[in-house]
């Protein structure tokens, strides 16, 4: 009865050991191919190629991965709803697009969010609105003109 109770205790500290060096081995095999690790290298590093397409992403299935398409997402809803306010509020143009000063803009906008300029860039970007010079600020740009070119129905 014994002898059960302790190999039962032993079976039990030979899996949580088990899993420890599993977790072990599989960061360190993490920090060997990580190109910013400062570990020493048993093998060497694959060369990173610029031409590789998953270059400067994180890697599929990872959490990292997950957050990104996440803020994409959140994003794109949010160029979305800044191109339908710009059609609501602006003055329609005969080419079926809609037009809006930068202060007029600002005034409505600021009171939904405050980051109104760098969903202006972004849905830029993405070929859904056109406004002169690369950056606006309040006061300084207020009657810089932006068209929404499309209300896309997501990004």
């Amino acid at each position: 009865m014994a002898t059960e109770r302790i190999n039962g205790k032993q079976g039990h500290f030979h899996g949580k050991l088990s899993q420890w060096q599993k977790r072990a081995d599989d960061h360190k095999e993490k920090q060997l191919i990580n190109p910013f690790s400062e570990w020493d290298r048993v093998s060497p590093r694959p060369v990173i190629s610029k031409d590789d397409p998953n270059y400067g992403r994180p890697v599929e299935g990872s959490l990292t991965e997950h957050r990104g398409k996440q803020a994409h997402k959140h994003i794109s809803n949010a160029i979305v709803e800044l191109c339908q306010i710009i059609c609501s509020l602006g003055d329609p143009n005969p080419d079926g697009t809609h037009s809006i000063t930068f202060g007029r803009l600002f005034l409505a906008y600021t009171r939904i969010s405050d980051t109104v300029v760098g969903l202006l860039i972004r849905g830029r970007k993405y070929g859904f609105v056109q406004f002169e010079g690369e950056m606006l600020y309040q006061r300084q740009d207020d009657n810089v003109v932006i068209t929404c070119l499309q209300v896309p129905e997501s990004v």
